[in-house]
């Protein structure tokens, strides 16, 4: 069994089809849409959103557009696809006794969950003119925007009053609700707020009816998976591990890998409720002096048409009464559904949902806001578990997510009290959280068994939003050993170790100043109008080997606000470098192949056969490479120049990431498979580089021996 799937013929196409493939069968429905994607991934999480009300990439264009990645480039994916669902009734008048319903639009469901007939619960469609925009508070930003919110804004907008897609072709059961929803997303590059992504959501009620009793939620189909050590997602035994659980005090359900690849893991996803805009009392009265909470959670296992209470729901009531927070019958999770049982591994959904919202006159519009967040276990205990203590980082993670949100209101009142009023004009402002300087701009130059790091020096005149001071304090630069990108259990953030401090003269750290790093004149480089005014060298580096290089900047704290030191992104500017020999255009230099002697999984490799690697070193720099066997038989010609390098081998989609690494410019990678796509053999062979520029042909030869 299959979960359902999502084939985009690609990220930015403006209309294409989806294919909803069911567990069970091979049944498909073909869905014609106006519809774009984008990746958050400013900070370290890489969450896929759409303009279509979901998020997630159902592993399209898979690993290149993670669906929801954390750490990034870790290849640990936490959820397979999730979207907005709006529920409730509508009447014609506000005094009406009868209402009509109730009516669910969601954004993405399980497509086996339902009737053959129906297309995967896409039931939000945009216009053909609509596109997802971009923009940023960066001032570095190709997509700068004095209106930015955050580091990487998205905005969107789609709705549910068509009964057709562009096509011509019926929404299969769908019942308008009669919405128009404007997405908003905010992500940030900070290091104590690069762990989540903030889904706000205005949603206008554009019917002539009133909308009644309204719930508006988040449905979330998560998967933790190591997807680097499983491989593609696919089959039913990569969604079977799931654990769940909900944190009633911040409105949060999560997922973490109970049984799949514990070890390799060690995170959780968060889906929770942030705030909304008018407010609903935290309890209200639904008869008989009976109350419900307004924030609901749920759950149910995949494709479930058995189990009274993890029944997957099948049509418009089933939905409203699971948004309501009902599993089976008047069964409630903490009431007769415990905690323990959504911990045993299994492939369920879960939901987040916040309600009702009394009234929406036509006209009207909500405001809700959701966020998704990603932490790391904590501490000791064993993987597969679950603990208070291991939820630690989770809790943290999101009470910044709520900080975020509530903005100046620092204690979450609704009010703005004595000192909480930054801006002088009386009024709540979200999004604003504490700012550590800008971070530098950084140049690394990967150069023979060494580098050189570059950085300017604009950090020193950031201001802090919420203190108003120019704050600057110094620079962290940090680095990677080399091996750590060939395990299976990747995070750059716990891999980069700090290998330099400096301190301005008057600051908390060291006060050491930046006569050590600073040059008598700032430098620039073609085609790169930066003035860098500091340069660390990095001896003693491993030709061939990967590095990671990053500079930040960090400030003196704010005490009368009750902030520590804060410290700019170590991922926004990190730098991917491999040392080795630079391009040589001398005829008479010796180029050769290391390491030679190659022997079967070398320390580097990987653990498949196209995994492997060997190098070409002192190469001019435009040339071509000609691999022999001894009989004279061609069994590789590789292009050579600065774009050209080999980077686009196997073992750098497995192990770069990103695909940004820097080469030396006299270096090429092989992975010593031929141009007919096969590995070759033991034995010894010859090659021969021709320089392009001057004809001059050498030879050499080398050892392989697996």
């Amino acid at each position: 069994m299959n979960k359902a799937f999502l084939t985009f013929n690609s990220i930015y196409l403006i209309s294409f089809s989806v294919l909803i493939y069911a567990q069970t069968d091979e049944r498909k429905f073909n869905k014609m849409l106006s519809d774009e994607s984008r990746f958050a991934n400013v900070g370290n999480i890489g969450l896929s959103v759409t303009n279509f009300g979901m998020y997630g990439s159902g592993w399209v264009n898979w690993p290149n557009v993670p669906s929801c990645e954390y750490p990034l480039s870790s290849g640990i994916e936490h959820l397979f696809a999730g979207g907005l669902w709006v529920g409730g009734f509508t009447k014609d008048n506000l005094t009406s006794t009868s209402k009509t319903g109730p009516f669910v639009t969601t954004a993405a469901i399980d497509a086996s969950s339902i009737s053959s007939s129906r297309g995967g619960g896409f039931e939000f469609t945009n216009a053909q003119a609509d596109k997802i925009t971009e923009r940023s508070n960066l001032l570095d930003s190709r997509y700068y925007s004095p209106n930015a919110i955050s580091h990487q804004d998205y905005l969107m907008d789609f709705s549910d009053t068509n009964t057709t897609y562009l096509n011509g072709q019926v929404i299969p059961e769908h019942n308008p609700f009669g919405i128009a929803v404007h997405q908003e997303t905010y992500s940030w590059n900070f290091p104590f707020a690069d762990f989540f992504v903030i889904l706000n959501f205005t949603i206008k009620n554009v019917s002539s009816k009133y909308l009644d009793s309204v719930y508006v939620g988040l449905w979330t189909d998560a998967v933790v998976r190591n997807t680097k050590l499983t491989g593609r997602p696919s089959g039913s035994a990569f969604y079977l591990h799931g654990g769940d659980g909900y944190i009633d005090s911040l409105a949060m359900a999560y997922e973490f890998d109970a049984n799949g690849d514990p070890g390799f893991t060690d995170s959780y996803v968060g889906i929770m409720y942030l705030g909304s805009t008018p407010k609903i009392d935290e309890f209200f009265v639904i008869g008989n002096n009976d109350t419900l909470p307004s924030s609901n959670f749920n759950t149910w296992t995949h494709n479930n048409t058995t189990d009274a209470d993890f029944f997957t729901p099948q049509d418009d009531i089933a939905r409203y009464r699971k948004m309501q927070g009902y599993f089976g019958g008047n069964h409630r999770f903490g009431e007769e559904i415990l905690p323990g049982a959504l911990k045993l591994p299994a492939n369920r959904s879960i939901t987040i949902t916040r309600g009702y919202y009394k009234s929406i006159a036509p006209g009207d519009s909500l405001n809700i806001v959701f966020a998704i967040v990603c932490a790391k276990k904590y501490g000791t205990d064993p993987a597969s578990f679950d603990t208070e203590e291991q939820r630690i980082n989770l809790c943290s993670n999101a009470d910044w997510a709520l900080r975020a949100y509530h903005g100046n209101d620092r204690n979450r009142d609704g009010v703005i009290d004595p000192g909480e009023d930054i801006f002088g004009d009386g009024k709540i402002h979200r999004y604003i959280l504490p700012a550590p300087p800008t971070s530098p701009v950084v140049k690394v130059i990967p150069e023979n068994n060494k580098a050189t790091i570059y950085w300017d020096k604009r950090s020193e005149s950031s201001v802090d939003p919420i203190s108003g001071l120019k704050d600057f304090a110094g620079y962290k630069v940090y680095r990677t050993q080399s091996g750590f990108d060939i395990t299976e259990k990747q995070d750059i953030l716990n891999s980069l170790v700090l290998m330099n401090q400096v301190d301005s003269a008057g600051s908390t750290g060291f006060n050491t100043g930046f006569g050590s790093i600073e040059l008598r004149e700032p430098i620039t480089f073609p085609a790169d109008p930066t003035n860098y005014y500091y340069k660390i060298e990095v001896p003693n580096l491993l030709n061939g080997w990967q590095y990671l290089f990053t500079v930040t900047s960090f400030d003196k704290g704010d005490p009368a606000n009750n902030l520590d030191p804060l410290e700019s992104s170590l991922l926004s500017n990190v730098k991917r470098i491999l040392p080795g020999t630079p391009a040589n255009d001398n005829d008479n230099a010796e180029i050769g192949v290391y390491p030679n002697p190659y022997y079967g999984n070398a320390i580097w490799d990987g653990s498949a056969e196209r995994l492997r690697k060997i190098y070409f070193f002192n190469l001019p720099s435009e040339c071509e490479i000609t691999v022999y066997t001894l009989a004279g038989d061609i069994v590789k010609k590789m292009e050579h120049d600065v774009e050209q390098n080999g980077s686009n081998i196997r073992w750098f989609e497995q192990y770069a990431g990103d695909g940004k690494q820097q080469f030396s410019g006299g270096e090429h990678a092989w992975d010593l498979i031929t141009d007919s796509d096969q590995a070759i053999a033991t034995g010894l062979y010859l090659f021969t580089v021709k320089n392009n520029k001057s004809g001059n042909i050498q030879t050499g030869k080398f050892l392989i021996i697996k």
